[in-house]
């Protein structure tokens, strides 16, 4: 991987700033990936070329005049198709939004482009976002790039195909049930869901609740910082929303010798299979030397699971409840699911969730009294085919949910602590392993500066180093569309 397109997002914007490098030459290199790879995974789903090409034109003139530069000046970048992007379609994987054109930006958006960003496209989504396995009836499904026939996960599994790919350096997510999380630990790249109400969500219809967040996807944890720092920010309409407890940019180096870590396989009680209990020991003994303390400790988690599904069952029906009786035949069948299940709920149901996750975070809190940061995997399982909606069994254990599975990171979603998916090596099915990595409450700063300790430490390692697809395969792979399947749920 030698192309423009390759090169970090903060090393391509240093050689912008230099005039090392022309936003127009990377743009094109990004179009030229995207090309030859984006068939075999279908993660880019709608495409600005006209208008990233003029924003491109724009940021080579700015540099050549000696403006100042936005953050993120020059990037081309992979916006998730929840997000509403001013003239570029926006559909939420939904057939009812199919022709979606938006007037203006979303918040996220409107501040990346603030900072220099090129926005250039969409990234595909499941409906809504609901479903950990990136499906609809719009654009159809997005593979895995280290094997298309395997899911990418979801709900950011278009950005996390993309970036793994190197089609551009950065793109958005959004995290409730691990949703940028997960995607990131199945391709092998980084993903982050910052502290609750780092980045202001003012379009979000339950205002006080933390469980939705948006949040930066990238290679390099230095390159997630950086847009962390710029799509962090209060917002007024946002009543949770608050600055960052300390700067993330530049990202100050960190002695991972003088921290207490903490490592679990499940949080005593999550789903996972035996291969990535196995996964995460290993690389919990290699980076036990590094920090100043290594055992084996997780929080109280008991409840956790019937909290975080009457919870989201909550945003659910405010959302969707009209659209599943008015279209339900534009509906799929996580959307029906969800709202189905969420009429049964009574609002004891309600009552006895909140007072299970302020019981969660209490646990959260004391935990973090005796450990400065907590590893996890990222994901139980390792990735399965994407025509598999979502998983019934885990290692034979039945789930009790369609997100049961995604217990590991919506436990740390009901605390509202930060955290995030850093790739080490492969699990034994030769698929990426995700390392979540779990800080304090306000730890935003900490979990990124864990991070890039240990990205450092391995860099370049073989079996814990970020893996790379094989693009070459990809290149030659026949396009996912042809899949038996690829449209809709069948």
């Amino acid at each position: 991987m030698t192309e423009p397109c390759d090169l970090p997002a903060r090393t391509a914007r240093a050689l912008i700033g230099r005039r090392q490098l022309s936003p127009r030459e990377l743009l094109e290199s990004c179009l030229a990936r995207i090309e030859a790879v984006n068939p075999a995974v279908n993660a880019f789903v709608a495409l600005d070329v006209e208008g990233a090409r003029a924003a491109a034109q724009a940021a080579e003139a700015a540099v050549m005049r000696g403006e100042a530069l936005g953050a993120l000046h020059g990037l081309p970048i992979g916006v998730k198709d929840l997000e509403e992007t001013a003239g570029l379609r926006t559909t939420f994987g939904s057939p009812i939004f199919a022709n979606h054109v938006p007037k203006q930006d979303y918040l996220t958006v409107a501040r990346l482009r603030a900072a220099g960003a090129i926005i250039l496209g969409k990234t595909n989504t499941p409906e809504f976002g609901l479903g950990a396995n990136t499906r609809n009836r719009v654009y159809g499904a997005t593979g895995n790039p280290f094997n298309p026939a395997l899911s990418a996960a979801g709900s950011s599994g278009g950005s996390a195909a993309a970036l793994a790919c190197h089609m551009v350096p950065l793109c958005t997510g959004s995290d409730m049930g691990g949703s940028l999380r997960n995607p990131a630990s199945f391709c092998g790249i980084i993903g982050m869901r910052p502290g609750a109400g780092i980045i202001a969500a003012p379009h979000r219809a339950h205002g006080w609740s933390h469980l939705s967040s948006y949040g930066p996807m990238g290679r390099e944890v230095a390159d997630v910082a950086l847009m962390l720092s710029v799509m962090a920010g209060e917002d007024g309409r946002d009543p949770i929303s608050r600055p960052l407890s300390a700067p993330v940019e530049p990202l100050p180096p960190i002695d991972l010798a003088s921290l207490r870590l903490a490592f679990t396989e499940d949080f005593g009680q999550a789903p996972s299979e035996a291969a990535i209990r196995a996964a995460l020991r290993a690389r919990a003994a290699a980076l036990a030397p590094m920090f100043a303390r290594a055992v084996a400790a997780h929080p109280d988690c008991t409840g956790g699971d019937a909290a975080f599904q009457v919870l989201r069952a909550v945003g659910v029906i405010s959302a969707h409840d009209a659209k599943v009786r008015e279209r339900p035949a534009d509906c799929g069948p996580n959307v029906i699911a969800n709202v189905e299940e969420a009429r049964g709920y009574t609002l004891g149901d309600v009552a006895a969730a909140q007072a299970a996750q302020q019981r969660l975070y209490l646990s959260f809190q004391q935990f973090f009294a005796e450990h400065d940061v907590l590893i996890a995997p990222t994901v139980g399982i390792s990735p399965r085919p994407w025509r598999e909606l979502f998983p019934a069994e885990v290692d034979g254990r039945p789930m009790q949910s369609y997100i049961h599975w995604l217990a590991m990171v919506y436990y740390v979603t009901l605390s509202g602590h930060p955290a995030l998916s850093l790739p080490m090596g492969l699990d034994a099915n030769g698929m990426p392993f995700g390392l979540q990595i779990i800080g304090p409450r306000g730890g935003d700063a900490l979990v990124l500066r864990v991070a890039a300790a240990i990205e450092a430490a391995f860099v370049g390692d073989a079996e814990f180093g970020r893996p790379l697809p094989d693009l070459g395969a990809l290149r030659q792979s026949a396009p996912l569309r042809e899949a038996e399947g690829f449209l809709g749920f069948a």
